[in-house]
């Protein structure tokens, strides 16, 4: 069974950056898409980033694109989220999560493996 493990959240001033890490235990995840979506308070959870299979194919939410990039190291089986010139309306709970079927979309509900989540934490 697979588990995932984010890490690398903490509190960043606007503008900075962060690099969040999702490692993943138990079978490994190297086939499988890998998802980062965030969570604010009194919000819906939702999608980030994306990448597939040997990062074939990435894919952002508008709201990142430019800012944040994506990509895996099968080897170490951990996925890396960039984030750059961060924002305060970045600030979030980052989940990562895992789709067996690799078809690395947007859609939470087609992510089978779900991590704890890790805070980031913005300031103005």
């Amino acid at each position: 069974q697979v588990q995932l493990v984010e890490s690398g959240g903490g509190l960043v001033q606007a503008g900075g950056s962060l690099r969040l890490s999702c490692a993943s235990s138990g079978r490994t995840v190297s086939r499988y898409a890998v998802g980062w979506f965030r969570q604010a308070p009194g919000k819906e959870r939702e999608f980030v980033a994306t990448i597939t299979w040997s990062g074939v194919r990435t894919y952002f939410a508008d709201s990142v694109k430019g800012r944040f990039t994506i990509s895996r190291d099968d080897a170490k089986n951990t996925v890396y989220l960039q984030m750059n010139s961060l924002k305060p309306e970045d600030t979030a709970v980052y989940f990562c999560a895992a789709d067996q079927w690799n078809r690395g979309t947007r859609n939470r509900a087609q992510y089978d493996v779900w991590g704890q989540g890790t805070q980031v934490t913005v300031s103005s």
